[in-house]
């Protein structure tokens, strides 16, 4: 007991140390514009005169905000219309990042992809003042549509195809912004607008840095210890001072004292970008209205914006409860993160680094399979710390042990089962189980956890499974652009209109993740490029 302790202890103060060199707090990061605009914000984003609260979050302010605030306190405009006349004389509105649709007949879907890259990418090395853009250094490439930024997990799926179209420079250039994202303020932000910053995103800059190096990864790695280090006590805080069966901040304590992770975000305010929506979402909900917008703000921070995953009742928005779950997902990158940074240290000699990262991910791994692998269910499931219980419904997150290499042979097996008997579909991998109008559900499939689970599989010499995801999702992909000539950021994979729904903004297009891995699928499986074979999409059985 007393050796153990001691252990714990070491582990604690070195997990301190690493946060020494940037530590995260809220006077390091600028105001996001409900700060800044006060009650003008408020009223704009309140009376909904932009369909896309996002609108006004991503305006350019035209002078100082307490020059445009002096303004409108003396206009006190009392319409819509004068509301509105007074935001575009005071700002100016931003432009969908749009991409250009291609006639099918004359372009294939990888020339089309190829083309879209130039598109896609922006350079902003500055950023206008009181804007809610962060610049960065490097130029990068956006998804499309209303996300104008760059956003950190979409980039690693939109680097896998840069990399297939040679545009390693590209990848190259990203990464190194991520890199300066962590330096600058303490980890990767959900995308680079002041509004993100409270929160980030799954942590894949690992991966990101992964693709660097090909089969010697461990080079890459080493190069970027320091921020790899430091992202990963972006994640931990609070480690020192939680509790078993309490939380602080990201970091949970299982009932056992052993350290797992969920989604949060610093703020619990209403997101600026959907602010109306959220102040509603509360009212409704008839529960404090601070741990509401603190859920619903941990939802974004998963990327799983929204899902039943998330909900008490699977159908009630209302009970929205994502600090009280302990992911999956999260967990196994956490754990690939930690086996990163302990190949990092290994590759540079540092033998203490090197045992006390070993001995991380040894002890998360062990509980995920304490607390999140269920044998009976075959899968990984999420966990509500608060109840003490897993959560009973089946998601496309179940693979992320696989991408990460977490699982064993027969969890794999079993996972593979699970996966093909109960999310595919019929054009690729279905989110959840559960229809409950909400965009990471059914029907809908996402180009990311495709890969996820492709590249998994693969891993595991699940190669069966692997090629039919792919290719129901490659014919699914390939009949939305010959009936729109564009690339979309989700689809529907259970009925035959297969562009995605639901969630709080129409359909976008562009779109960064889809193109990056149907671009790289279109390199594994070039059988699969011009549609399904003579004989269908091949059969499930495992191999």
């Amino acid at each position: 007991m007393r050796a153990s302790a001691v252990g714990a202890l070491c582990g604690l103060l070195f997990l301190s140390l690493l946060a020494q060199p940037r530590a995260v707090t809220g006077t390091l990061n600028p105001d996001p514009p409900q700060v800044l605009f006060k009650s003008l914000f408020v009223a704009v984003q309140t009376a909904a005169i932009f369909q896309d609260g996002k609108t006004f979050a991503d305006a350019v302010p035209r002078s100082a905000p307490s020059q445009i605030l002096a303004r409108f306190s003396a206009a006190r405009p009392d319409s819509d219309v004068k509301l509105r006349a007074f935001v575009e004389a005071n700002f100016w509105l931003p432009s969908p990042a749009s991409s250009v649709a291609s006639p099918p007949q004359q372009e294939s879907l990888l020339a089309h992809i190829d083309g879209l890259w130039p598109q896609l990418t922006r350079n902003t090395p500055d950023a206008p003042p009181y804007a809610s853009l962060l610049p960065l250094p490097e130029p990068y490439v956006v998804p499309g549509g209303r996300f104008r930024e760059v956003y950190y997990w979409d980039s690693y799926f939109t680097m896998l195809g840069l990399a297939e179209s040679g545009r390693h420079d590209l990848v190259l250039d990203m990464v190194g912004d991520f890199a300066y994202l962590i330096d600058t303020y303490g980890h990767v932000p959900n995308g680079t607008r002041t509004y993100y910053l409270s929160r980030s995103q799954p942590p894949f800059f690992f991966a990101m840095v992964g693709l660097l190096a090909g089969e010697d990864s461990a080079t890459a790695l080493a190069q970027y210890l320091p921020q790899l280090k430091r992202e990963y006590a972006f994640w931990m805080q609070g480690a020192d001072a939680v509790r078993a069966g309490g939380a602080q901040r990201r970091v949970v304590a299982m009932p056992d004292g052993a350290l797992l992770n969920r989604y949060w975000d610093d703020r619990d305010t209403p997101r600026d970008e959907s602010y109306r929506e959220d102040t509603e979402l509360a009212r409704a909900s008839k529960r404090p209205a601070t741990q509401v917008f603190r859920d619903i703000r941990a939802a974004t921070e998963s990327g799983w914006d929204f899902s039943s995953r998330w909900l008490a009742d699977a159908h009630a928005p209302t009970t929205i409860a994502t600090t009280t779950i302990v992911p999956i997902d999260l967990n196994s990158l956490l754990f690939g993160l930690e086996t990163a940074i302990q190949a990092g240290c290994q590759r540079q000699g540092d033998q203490a680094c090197d045992q006390e990262f070993a001995r991380r991910a040894a002890a998360r791994h062990a509980a995920i399979d304490r607390y999140l692998w269920d044998a009976s269910a075959g899968a990984y499931l999420d966990y509500r710390w608060p109840q003490q219980k897993r959560i009973p419904r089946l998601s496309a997150a179940m693979l992320y042990p696989l991408f990460v290499g977490l699982a064993s042979q027969s969890q794999a097996a079993a996972v593979a089962d699970t996966a093909g008997h109960n999310l595919l579909e019929r054009g690729g991998l279905v989110t959840t189980s559960v229809v409950s109008g909400e965009q990471w559900d059914a029907p809908n499939g996402w180009a990311p956890l495709q890969w996820v689970a492709i590249f998994g599989l693969r891993r595991y010499r699940e190669r069966a499974l692997a090629a039919a995801i792919a290719c129901r999702w490659m014919v699914t992909v390939e009949e939305v652009y010959r009936h729109s000539g564009k690339l979309v950021e989700k689809y529907d994979v259970i009925s035959t209109e297969r562009a995605g729904g639901g969630g709080e903004y129409p359909l976008q297009d562009g779109f960064g993740w889809t193109n990056g891995v149907m671009r790289k699928l279109l390199v594994l499986y070039p059988e699969f490029a011009a549609g399904a074979p003579p004989g269908g999409c091949p059969a499930t059985l495992r191999q």
